[in-house]
């Protein structure tokens, strides 16, 4: 499929997210049936994870006001304001929203990736690529769109649902890895396959109009928060880089380099195509630490 061209819809139908969203995500087009899998809008532990992303951990700001004002002392944006007009400004840095505990009102701009989908999304069937993601309307650059949500899990048990799948499998484990002071490396593992939200259905570009972000909130374990790159208009695919190198500053923040060893063909389109999807080898090998 060319970027930008619209995936091929007949009609619309039910709602994806079974009313656990903001607005409704219908499915387009007629014939098939989408795979099966239980709704969640939000990251929930699974097997092996360390922490439970919805045990509160982190306490929050003292701020007294509606809205945090990033030039006060505030625990929640030490470096300067996350957002403008709802609009990303910050992808430098880590990124910490207000939460349940901070004292400032629900309206704080600080918020923006809690508010769930704030555009009209819809599951269609793609040219060569399965199901996809597309919007219904003009989105900025900029806005938040979506998360990749699903089950957090262990290195170990991310392995072992790799070992497991059919070659022929689609794959929706997502690695991320995150580098801290002291040259630590914080690594995550998300899995929406069997427990997921719409982020399951963005397919891979190699030219992307969205791009993905680190969010913490009430947790250390991230919200992978997906972002406008530029103006999307009605109609087309939403597509992210699978090995997290585009609009990313810092090198395997996301998902590893491409690993051609894959084998598996990108059929994103695009004009500076790899060829190839992003593959993690270090995931095929199950049982590793």
């Amino acid at each position: 499929m060319e970027p930008g061209s619209a995936p091929s819809c007949a009609g619309g139908a039910g709602d994806v997210c079974s009313g656990l969203e903001a607005l409704p995500v219908p499915v387009c087009g007629a014939g098939e049936e989408l795979p099966s899998f239980q709704y969640t809008p939000e990251l929930i532990a699974g097997p092996g994870a360390e922490q439970d992303p919805s045990e509160v951990t982190v306490l929050g700001c003292e701020c007294q006001g509606p809205h945090c004002v990033p030039t006060a002392v505030c625990a929640c944006l030490p470096h300067g304001a996350n957002y403008i007009s709802r609009c990303v400004i910050n992808t430098q840095g880590p990124i910490f929203e207000c939460n349940i505990m901070c004292r400032c009102g629900e309206s704080c701009p600080n918020r923006e990736t809690q508010r769930g989908l704030q555009f009209r999304l819809q599951v269609c069937k793609t040219d060569g690529k399965g199901w996809g993601l597309s919007t219904q309307e003009h989105i900025p650059s900029g806005r938040f769109v979506c998360e990749y949500a699903g089950e957090v899990l262990s290195r170990e048990e991310a392995c072992n649902r790799i070992h497991l799948q059919e070659p022929s499998a689609s794959n929706y484990i997502l690695s991320v890895r995150e580098h801290l002071h002291g040259g630590q490396i914080l690594q995550s593992f998300v899995d929406p396959t069997h427990k997921g939200n719409v982020g399951r259905f963005l397919n891979h570009s190699c030219q992307p109009n969205l791009f993905m972000l680190p969010v913490r909130m009430h947790s250390m374990v991230p919200k992978l928060a997906l972002f406008t790159a530029r103006d999307i208009v009605p109609g087309e695919e939403l597509c992210y880089d699978y090995s997290g190198n585009f609009f990313n500053p810092c090198p395997d923040t996301a998902t590893p380099p491409r690993d051609m060893g894959s084998g598996r063909r990108c059929r994103c389109g695009a004009p500076f195509c790899s060829g190839f999807l992003p593959y993690d080898s270090s995931l095929n090998q199950a049982g590793t630490q």
